[in-house]
């Protein structure tokens, strides 16, 4: 996913960018608001702060919001409500308040894109994971080697959405989020149950790492005869 990132700060820019680097996001730096309206190549997702030494941020994200779609965060240091309701109106899809961690804006980016994502044709068919996997989300429904597997509802759910972003890292509080409730406070431990139910029902045609301290990444199993032949 390619991020551009409006921050005339360059100690909290390089350690936010090295931090999305990590996490496998690419990321285009931009140090003024002149220099991110003239950014030509494309990019997925905008990170804003608001104090930029050229012009106000809030106009950049005018300007931005007027060019497309493109989902826009604003990162800034001004907590007060009223800039918080002014991003918003202009355009801006969330607002993150300085200081912040690294997971947050991602867990920011991924709920973002996930709103802007457009839903899916109704005349689309099942998707397909490798040679072995298909999810039928229309249907809510998932094949092996082209027989239906019996999901509970919230491995449904789980499956659907690590396949969302393949080789991704998601949180354990993304994953709450997204697949319970933004409001669960019950044990997470939920979450390993269902996850190794899916390593148990899917085996061999998916991993599921689990990533200490942070949560788990899924992966597509690769064709065996693809992996031999490139031997």
């Amino acid at each position: 996913m390619r991020v551009l990132l409006v921050e005339d700060d360059e100690p909290v820019a390089q350690s936010l960018r090295r931090g999305l680097l990590r996490y496998g996001f690419e990321v285009a730096w931009a140090a003024t608001g002149g220099d991110a309206l003239a950014h030509g190549d494309p990019y997925d997702v905008v990170l804003l702060d608001l104090g930029l030494p050229d012009t106000d941020g809030l106009d950049v994200c005018k300007a931005l919001r007027a060019r497309g779609d493109v989902p826009i965060i604003v990162i800034s240091a001004r907590s007060d409500e009223t800039d918080r309701v002014v991003g918003l109106e202009l355009g801006a899809d969330d607002y993150v308040t300085k200081p912040f961690g690294v997971r947050e804006v991602i867990a920011r980016i991924r709920a973002v894109m996930r709103r802007a994502r457009p839903p899916a044709s109704a005349d689309a068919g099942p998707d397909q994971y490798g040679t072995r996997l298909t999810i039928d989300r229309k249907a809510a429904r998932v094949r092996l080697d082209g027989q239906e597997i019996a999901l509970a509802p919230k491995e449904y759910d789980l499956l659907a959405f690590l396949t969302e972003e393949p080789g991704a890292l998601m949180s354990r509080e993304q994953i709450m989020e997204a697949v319970w409730d933004a409001n669960w406070f019950g044990p997470t431990k939920t979450l390993d149950v269902h996850v190794a139910a899916l390593r148990r029902k899917l085996s061999g045609a998916i991993t599921i790492e689990a990533v200490r301290g942070v949560g788990f990444r899924l992966e597509i199993a690769r064709d065996p005869g693809q992996r031999a032949s490139g031997s």
